[in-house]
């Protein structure tokens, strides 16, 4: 208990969290949901970015890089699906795969963790 409190009186950033931990069997169902109608693995991505889209709570507060950015939105591209971050002016798109999520994370975020299994 000591350590813990040690370590977030010293760290200069928000805990980071993957998702509220989920069950292969409800990833699964998620997956499923997803990609109901898709018949291509480009189709389900598509379902993954539409659903993600859909789902999502943004705009929210995440830290790459020790830097606090918000997350605007979520589209998809030739090589996946993109979370849009801004800092200030800048722009930069990171890959949801990549992204690191607040604790807690925005309601939502399980379809990011589906979206994670999925693409394996």
């Amino acid at each position: 208990m000591a350590e813990a409190k040690l370590r977030s009186a010293t760290r200069p950033y928000p805990r980071l969290t993957r998702v509220k931990e989920l069950s292969a069997a409800e990833l699964d169902a998620l997956i499923d949901e997803a990609t109901v109608d898709a018949y291509t693995d480009d189709e389900e991505l598509t379902g993954f970015a539409v659903t993600i889209g859909d789902n999502l709570a943004v705009p929210f507060e995440t830290t790459l890089l020790g830097v606090t950015v918000t997350v605007e939105k979520v589209s998809q591209t030739r090589s996946g699906i993109v979370a849009i971050c801004a800092r200030g002016e800048h722009r930069q798109a990171i890959s949801i795969l990549d992204l690191p999520l607040p604790d807690p994370a925005p309601p939502g975020a399980e379809w990011i963790a589906a979206y994670r299994r999925w693409a394996g």
